[in-house]
């Protein structure tokens, strides 16, 4: 494990301990875009998530007959999430419907908001903001943990593109900090999709509606939940910059709060502690030189650890999984999260690297 921020305190008491595997699942139609992500079967990026969250469970799939590839036949880094699993099991895994068009057969337990679908930001999201960021905050207040730590990762088309928007129309210089499913990012594609979103969301001041125009649910709800959460247990952002936004966007509610320019019905929620909270992703999103993961970090009011996953193909020969040390693919379904607890447990980058081949025979 290195560091990307912070020390390597926080870990320590991870070790050998038993964590539950939580998967955020969304679709915003933000996907439809031509050429804005490849996270997915074209024609078919709503499923996503579902096929994630179904491989993540069952090791296969109930809603669609073969594993999917992208265009370049890069496999879901859901392989790498379920080889660790396979490895060292999760103690439980969990996964929270957040607006999908079509609900995963999961085998697990399967958290229900009566989220829809977010629009594409291109012409405005349509979130109920607010709600949806005080659903995730109940749910944080109200959950209870049956292992030792809550791994957070998240399955979400184009997440990228609304995870950048969203932080822009916050205010924070993130421009050109975001990571995208592409080795090289279609910035014309992403930046004018950007460029209309923010045009929309021009003239709001509410918090909520500008991120009710520009994000995604979840975003939304995580914010929520780590604040609900309150310290009550370790939580580790599984993820890349989209986790990194899920703090932005923590950070700035917390800033409206205290600047009464949003009002909450629980009145601690100004003194949340986000002292539990942790992010780890991988090594591809840490070395992308099209991102900085850091640098979002660091525009935190508050100091938040974290780590990145030492572990990348070079031990296999397999084509479509050394698609990801070329940087084609970088992070999602919790892997940097997954690579941490599997590394947390004693097992080796070459146990892990056999395993997910396993699934590629």
């Amino acid at each position: 494990m290195e560091v990307i921020t912070g020390d390597k305190s926080s870990l320590q008491p991870l070790i050998d301990k038993k964590a539950t595997f939580m998967l955020a699942l969304s679709n915003t139609a933000t996907a439809k875009i031509k050429g804005i992500s490849q996270a997915g079967l074209p024609g078919l990026m709503h499923l996503t998530p579902t096929l994630d969250a179904e491989f993540l469970s069952r090791g296969k799939l109930k809603s669609l007959k073969k594993l999917p590839e992208t265009q370049k036949g890069i496999p879901t880094p859901a392989l790498i999430s379920r080889a660790v699993h396979l490895l060292h099991p999760f103690g439980r895994i969990e996964a929270l419907d957040l607006g999908l068009k079509t609900p995963p057969r999961f085998k697990g337990r399967l958290h229900r908001f009566g989220i829809a679908p977010s629009k594409s930001i291109a012409k405005g999201a349509g979130i109920d903001a607010k709600a949806v960021f005080e659903k995730g905050y109940a749910f944080g207040e109200s959950y209870r943990l049956r292992d030792d730590y809550l791994i957070l990762g998240e399955s979400v088309p184009s997440g990228t593109t609304t995870a950048a928007t969203a932080a822009l129309a916050l205010g924070y210089d993130a421009k050109a900090l975001f990571s995208s499913s592409f080795k090289e990012v279609p910035d014309t594609i992403r930046e004018k999709t950007i460029t209309k979103a923010l045009t929309n969301a021009k003239g709001s001041t509410d918090i909520f509606d500008i991120l009710g125009s520009v994000s995604d649910n979840m975003l939304l709800f995580n914010a929520g939940f780590i604040l609900g959460v309150n310290g009550r247990f370790p939580v580790i952002l599984a993820g890349g910059t989209q986790m990194a936004a899920v703090l932005l966007v923590a950070n700035s509610v917390i800033k409206a709060l205290r600047n009464n320019r949003y009002r909450h019905s629980v009145p601690h929620m100004q003194h949340a502690s986000f002292g539990h909270i942790m992010l780890c992703t991988t090594k591809w999103v840490a070395k992308d030189r099209n991102s900085d993961i850091k640098a979002l970090l660091e525009m935190l009011e508050f100091p938040v650890n974290a780590y990145y996953a030492d572990f990348d193909f070079s031990l296999s020969h397999h084509p479509a999984l050394k698609l990801y040390d070329k940087g084609e693919a970088k992070e999602g379904v919790g892997a940097g999260g997954a690579l941490m607890y599997g590394f947390l447990n004693g097992l080796t980058h070459e146990e892990i690297t056999r395993q997910t081949e396993g699934f590629l025979v």
